[in-house]
């Protein structure tokens, strides 16, 4: 079975084709600039056919898959003689709400309930719904899947997703803890339960750390709690999203500044984080050579990061009574060693003890603790994709 993984942003469109057989990847590659001009980049994977990396006209969606469609099959960059032989299609989805605690096949039904989670994921189900759509007008009949990033975290329980505010919120508006990156979450912690030798019953705190940022508690596979809460903006400071933050700030500066709710959330989505407390960059390693050159600011939202993963990993370690294993996953857990180790100095309380040498790996899965740390830590590179294809291919099967 040939199953196409699709991941739609806002303006841009990420794609792998997986030949389930195997669970090889045939073809992979990224539309950008989507509705602006249009690039793509289409990297074959089998044989020794060459890069397609160029601008193309990608007004809309619809565009961005017929591109991808075309390349996958023609002659000198395809991989499939024709489509045909693409039997799913797998389509990533921030937010499914309180409606799916697993993975579905798409219908209208689905498509809708999508559309009613767009308050909740304003900068992310409304492009996943585009993707959906952008393929069945292109790819007709063929059978599509969507995998919620917070289907995972359905398993948490009240105590830690409910929010201390009347209850008729809940009840009326489903105002609750969700949680995201939760398709990362779980095939992370599904691979380090395999490294620690299939034990049942195994504690574990993974963090997946990128431009955006969260932290899961998860015990014997299932996620018990996590930092992101009714959007993606609560939780640890990210790359430009601000994390937690106390409410009655959005008050005080909305006053004073006369910013409106939308104008102070574009603020707190956009140009906070360690962006706004640098004042320089939202991506890590540009920190990090700015720490080094002396920037203090650079170096402050370095510590403040490494400072508040600390603390939600101490209570999540708390909230499971004990820890078997920490995770870096995602661009900065993957590879940043000074990130990972600057956090696991705060964590010596626990017994954890990073090995030096083979901390200094970057993008690979390595265990990354002394053989006497009481705590297994490791670092996994994320694979969304392929659990996205199968769960793909397990429904359509």
């Amino acid at each position: 079975m040939k199953i196409l993984v699709i991941n739609a942003g806002s303006s841009s469109l990420k794609y792998q084709l997986f030949n389930m057989d195997d669970e090889s990847v045939m073809a992979k590659g990224l539309c950008e600039r989507i509705g602006i001009d249009g690039h793509l980049k289409h990297t074959p994977l089998l044989g020794d056919k060459p890069v397609f990396n160029e601008d193309l006209p990608l007004p809309t969606h619809s565009e961005a898959i017929a591109a991808v469609i075309d390349k996958l099959t023609s002659k000198e960059y395809g991989v499939v003689s024709s489509m045909s032989e693409i039997d799913a299609v797998g389509h990533r989805v921030v937010h499914g709400g309180e409606y799916f605690s697993s993975s579905v096949v798409v219908d209208d039904s689905v498509v809708d309930a999508i559309e009613a989670c767009i308050p909740l994921a304003p900068l992310h189900n409304p492009a996943a719904i585009s993707g959906i759509k952008a393929c069945r007008e292109v790819m007709g009949d063929v059978p599509m899947v969507t995998v919620f990033d917070t289907a995972f975290h359905q398993t948490m329980p009240a105590k830690a997703y409910t929010y201390a505010v009347p209850h008729q919120y809940y009840v009326e508006d489903k105002i609750r803890r969700y949680g995201f990156h939760g398709t990362s979450h779980r095939y992370v912690a599904g691979r380090a339960i395999e490294m620690m030798g299939g034990k049942r019953g195994l504690k574990l705190i993974s963090c997946h750390m990128g431009n955006g940022s969260s932290i899961t508690a998860i015990c014997d596979g299932k996620s018990v709690d996590t930092s992101m809460g009714f959007t993606p903006l609560a939780g640890l400071p990210m790359g430009t999203r601000s994390g937690d933050l106390d409410s009655g700030v959005l008050q005080y500066l909305m006053n004073k500044y006369d910013f409106n709710i939308d104008e102070m959330l574009n603020i707190l989505n956009k140009k906070s984080g360690v962006l706004g407390v640098s004042g320089i960059s939202s991506d890590f390693r540009d920190l990090e050579s700015a720490e080094k050159a002396g920037n203090e600011l650079a170096g402050l939202a370095l510590e403040l990061f490494s400072y508040d993963a600390a603390k939600i990993v101490g209570s999540y370690a708390a909230a499971m009574n004990g820890v078997d294993g920490i995770i870096f996953t995602a661009g900065v857990g993957e590879n940043s060693p000074t990130t990972r180790k600057a956090i696991c100095d705060y964590l010596g309380f626990l017994g954890c003890a990073v090995d030096d040498a083979a901390n200094s790996q970057r993008g690979k899965e390595i265990f990354i603790n002394t053989p006497d740390s009481k705590v297994k830590l490791m670092v996994i590179p994320t694979n969304e994709e392929l659990v996205i294809a199968r769960d793909t291919q397990a429904l359509v099967k």
